[in-house]
């Protein structure tokens, strides 16, 4: 099924999606450690909130509030039995502040719903397998479709397991599906998934658009980005790049890239071949909003390797080397926060 996307690409070539949730929240009071998810039940305002201001950006989808809103990782804050709740409460807010967008300005928008990780590692290596993951991912992407969202958007993988449950879970709703991989790890996933093997995974799932989301800063994501269009896929291609690269400071993460770096980002990403282009954690509307008037404001380009690493910096200079032999060999999967 095509992506309601493509009616945009088709009109001005990309479109816009949002940035963080969890990273925008913390500034409205969200404390390290909470799930975000919970507040579209408790401060729904908040969310709504976030929703427009991206929208007010020239966001063209947004993501719903339901990144971990699977039983497994509502499990760890003993709310798997909220799962079908959060994620209908996540799709109508971010459906309302849509239809709101449309009104106030006349401007279509669409709603994805957010679908990531369990957090668990599949067999052998952990304990949860396909079937499991499956009915897992099915609740959620069921309660986002009642909610009435656009699509589904599942995001951050790691493994090629995990993508094809959600993707079946997700494909049960007659939704068009969505899919993106991080390669944050030596240049793959952290389950060795190397952005080739992601092409060819999404054209034997025939999802509606896939890519690249969250990993280490825009330099890296781009450089991913360019093996995932080297493989020439035939459906639209996503980046969502982190705002600059995390660092830690004074016991929190911090996002420092500014709003002409994610510009700049925005620019080469689209010049490479990239249609759907948005921001992960630490993008902030301001950031959005940047990267909407650079695009609007020019035309595509011919890409320019050279420039970009210029603008966004040399990929993986600064971070320590990683042996590719061992990639997909931890026990136990990283349980970060989203955003």
């Amino acid at each position: 099924m095509n992506s309601p996307l493509l009616s945009i690409i088709e009109k001005k070539g990309w479109c816009v999606a949002d940035g963080a949730m969890g990273s925008n929240l913390f500034g409205r009071g969200l404390e390290a450690g909470y799930p975000p998810e919970l507040w579209c039940l408790e401060r729904p305002d908040e969310v709504l909130w976030l929703h427009a201001a991206f929208l007010t950006a020239g966001s063209d989808v947004i993501l719903t509030n339901t990144f971990g809103a699977n039983a497994l990782r509502l499990k760890l804050h003993r709310s798997e039995h909220r799962v079908y709740e959060i994620n209908v409460a996540a799709a109508k807010l971010a459906k309302r502040a849509s239809e709101q967008h449309a009104l106030e300005t006349g401007k279509q928008s669409y709603v994805a719903g957010s679908i990531g990780p369990s957090g668990e590692l599949f067999e052998p290596m952990g304990i949860l397998n396909h079937e499991q993951a499956v009915d897992c991912f099915s609740v959620q992407a069921e309660a986002l479709a009642e909610g009435g969202v656009d699509l589904l958007w599942i995001e951050t993988m790691s493994a090629n397991e995990e993508v094809a449950a959600a993707a079946e879970a997700a494909k049960k709703t007659g939704l068009p599906v969505c899919a993106t991989m991080t390669f944050d790890t030596a240049k793959r996933s952290m389950m060795g998934v190397t952005p080739s093997d992601f092409v060819r995974l999404s054209e034997t799932l025939n999802l509606a658009v896939m890519g690249a989301n969250c990993g280490v800063g825009p330099a890296e994501l781009m450089h991913s980005t360019l093996e995932l269009l080297a493989a020439k896929p035939a459906i639209p291609v996503v980046v969502k790049g982190n705002c600059g690269i995390p660092e830690y400071v004074d016991g929190a993460i911090h996002y420092h890239g500014s709003p002409q770096l994610m510009a700049q980002y925005a620019l080469h990403a689209r010049d490479a071949g990239a249609t759907v282009i948005g921001g992960c954690c630490g993008t902030t509307p301001e950031h959005i909003a940047a990267m909407v008037a650079a695009l609007d404001e020019s035309s595509r380009d011919v890409f320019d390797g050279a420039a970009m690493n210029e603008a966004l910096g040399i990929p993986w200079k600064h971070l320590p080397v990683i042996s590719e032999e061992g990639q997909g060999k931890a026990g136990r999967r990283s349980r970060r926060r989203h955003g």
